[in-house]
């Protein structure tokens, strides 16, 4: 069997900034093996290509731009939210803590506190990786074909029933 649409690969990798001597930013390994329906659109298109065709006990190794994973950075993503929307969460409110800001249509944003200052906190909007290089490694440890619910769903589903998050998918 090979990857390909509707099927559920399992794998382990490392993920690294910028290529293979980068910092390690995502290590799946055979007692924590990322499991994810191929095919569902939920993955980055160039990941797939790059894994579409291997076998079972193949290894692999591959670098995306930029471009074809997260896009770049973008200056306009980072933006000015002021203190009091978060008198809810104090003691969110610290340098480096990763937030969830509702905007005025109820829609959520996931964000980085990058400055608090007296009335604006600066929060970063871009995606944890944007503008980053990313070099994955490793190993294709299982294939089969979807089940029906899986299909429908087009998601991989634990054998307890269980949705889990896709890569770069935040919960």
């Amino acid at each position: 069997m090979i990857v390909e649409e509707n099927h559920i690969i399992e794998m382990t990798y490392e993920l690294r900034d910028g290529g293979p001597g980068g910092e390690l930013l995502e290590r799946m390994d055979v007692n924590y093996p990322f499991k994810f329906f191929f095919g569902g659109g939920k993955m980055l298109p160039a990941f797939e290509d790059a894994l579409y065709g291997l076998e079972a006990g193949e290894s692999f190794e591959f670098t995306l731009s930029p471009e074809q994973a997260y896009g770049p950075r973008h200056a306009g993503n980072m933006m000015e939210v002021p203190r009091s929307v978060f008198r809810s969460m104090p003691n969110t409110l610290v340098e480096g803590n990763f937030v969830e800001v509702t905007d005025d249509q109820g829609d959520t944003h996931p964000g980085k506190i990058v400055e608090i200052g007296k009335e604006q906190v600066k929060v970063d909007f871009n995606h944890a990786m944007a503008g980053k290089t990313l070099h994955f490694r490793g190993v294709i440890l299982d294939i089969r074909q979807a089940s029906v619910d899986e299909l429908i769903r087009k998601h991989y589903i634990e054998e307890d029933g269980l949705r889990r998050p896709d890569f770069g998918e935040t919960w």
